[in-house]
């Protein structure tokens, strides 16, 4: 079994080998399963020591002393603050120059993170999402009081076991004002960075939420039109955030390029994706398309137990080129709206690779791989005659869809019923090439206008659907 080393775990990338051993001098730990890996920076496992299950953080970047030292300042304050974190067991520093700290393994614990997921997208007001949402804000209202700010607040830094809610990561945890409560404003800006990975339809339920965070922390009050407007701009700059790193490589995207092409898959489906990334044109010949367009052609393909959809985005000759080779393709526009929709909780199907044939610089043909989504388009679901009527749930589930999209002043672009499709108790949009995200209201109501009347047009004029769409879209 391999002693781990700085020098190894710098050369091992994104897959050191396990099980490993760490020396120490409390003994030697045994590393079983890798929980997070950040290549050169740090990586996170647990392990066991003498028959103890343990938590092990590794650094291992040039500044590794400082950043561990911070990890220890940070627990050591939430302990001294009386707030719930992992026992700390050991800390030190490791062969080649590298630091760890061990901590106690929470058995049976979850994050939020895990638990709000199994609610499976928890609707604004949920009883059981609001208690877990009231857990956390209790915590960050005891923190504030004690003068603490995580700079990281989001679920997946609290644990629960049973009854009981833990903070995890010392390193984003600040010591602003020891012993004396944040300000007003201090804590505003925290509880916006909370707050901001929620949908924005829990926005209307912040004063209600804030509860939970007074009763533990009354010290100062809460202005909520100034938090309401903070949460907007922290919620668009982790945006913007999860764009640049869905176009570059990090522990979600994988990124390949050479002179002749460049490849964004996500982490996860790579291995699985790999034999379609390297003849992506395959399925073309092999299966019947879905459509076969002049400047687009889409088709089905197999991957391992999944079916997924391909997408090539064809040249149709020279003079076509020549208006396309210079900016980034209909496949990378495609990729990002998708990125963003997924990022906002619009429903679309996930976007899993984007491929770039490239001369240099220059783009040529490109193909989109996404999810296959079984739902039926709008025209099936209500006939092409506009005789069906949606049901109470399509209808509130159209007017959310559309409301999201004010929200985030998005408009499609190409808003017909057949790119709309009905699947899981939700509308789903498809075919993002046209995909804008508009900089204001006054830009996004006249592009929705476009694509509302859009929409209307696919059934005939006065037909019941059209005359229900009238009535019950926002104008």
């Amino acid at each position: 079994m391999m002693s781990i080393t700085l020098a190894g775990l710098k050369s091992a990338g994104r897959t050191p080998a396990l099980p490993s051993l760490l020396a120490t001098p409390e003994g030697n730990i045994l590393l079983q399963r890798w929980l997070r890996v950040l290549p050169g920076k740090r990586l996170v496992a647990a392990g066991e020591r003498d028959g103890q299950a343990v938590v092990v953080k590794l650094f291992v970047s040039p500044a590794a002393q400082r950043h561990a030292q911070r990890e220890l300042d940070g627990l050591l304050a939430l302990q001294t603050a009386a707030i719930d974190t992992p026992a700390i067991l050991d800390s030190g520093e490791f062969e080649g120059g590298g630091r760890y700290i061990c901590t106690r393994y929470l058995e049976g614990s979850e994050s939020l993170h895990v638990l709000w997921e199994r609610a499976d997208g928890p609707v604004s007001g949920d009883t059981a999402a609001t208690e877990l949402l009231g857990k956390a804000l209790g915590r960050i209202g005891a923190m504030h009081r004690a003068g603490l700010r995580q700079t990281d607040l989001h679920l997946g830094n609290f644990l629960m076991q049973g009854e009981q809610l833990y903070v995890i990561d010392g390193d984003a945890i600040e010591q602003v004002s020891p012993d004396q409560p944040l300000t007003s404003q201090q804590a505003e800006d925290n509880l916006a960075i909370f707050f901001a990975q929620l949908d924005s339809h829990w926005d209307a339920q912040v004063e209600l939420l804030l509860i939970h965070y007074l009763q533990v922390n009354a010290e100062r009050s809460i202005n909520p039109d100034r938090l309401i407007k903070e949460i907007g701009r922290v919620r668009a700059q982790r945006l913007a955030d999860w764009l640049r790193k869905a176009v570059r490589d990090c522990s979600l995207v994988q990124v390949t390029r050479s002179w002749w092409q460049y490849c964004a898959v996500l982490r996860s489906r790579s291995a699985e994706l790999s034999p379609l990334l390297e003849a992506p044109d395959q399925p073309f010949e092999q299966t019947p398309q879905l459509k076969d367009g002049g400047s687009s052609s889409v088709t089905l393909a197999q991957t391992g137990a999944s079916q997924v959809v391909v997408k090539r985005y064809n040249i149709k000759g020279l003079g076509h080129w020549l208006t396309r080779f210079w900016r980034p393709s209909r496949a990378w526009h495609s990729w990002l709206a998708a990125q963003r929709l997924q990022f906002l909780h619009i429903p679309t199907p996930a976007p899993l690779a984007m491929v770039e044939s490239r001369f240099g610089p220059l783009r040529r043909r490109a193909w989109l791989i996404c999810e296959f989504c079984p739902g039926a388009s709008l025209i099936e679901v209500f006939g092409e005659q506009g005789e069906i009527l949606p049901t109470a749930q399509q209808g509130e589930a159209l007017r959310v869809m559309v409301r999201q999209l004010g929200d985030a002043h998005i408009s499609h672009g190409d808003f017909k019923a057949t790119n709309l499709l009905w699947h899981a108790d939700q509308v789903w949009l498809i075919d993002l090439d046209s995909m804008q995200a508009h900089g204001s209201s006054a830009e996004w109501h006249a592009a929705w206008q476009i694509d509302r009347a859009r929409l209307i047009r696919n059934w005939p004029q006065g037909s019941p659907l059209a005359e229900w769409l009238e009535a019950n879209l926002p104008v």
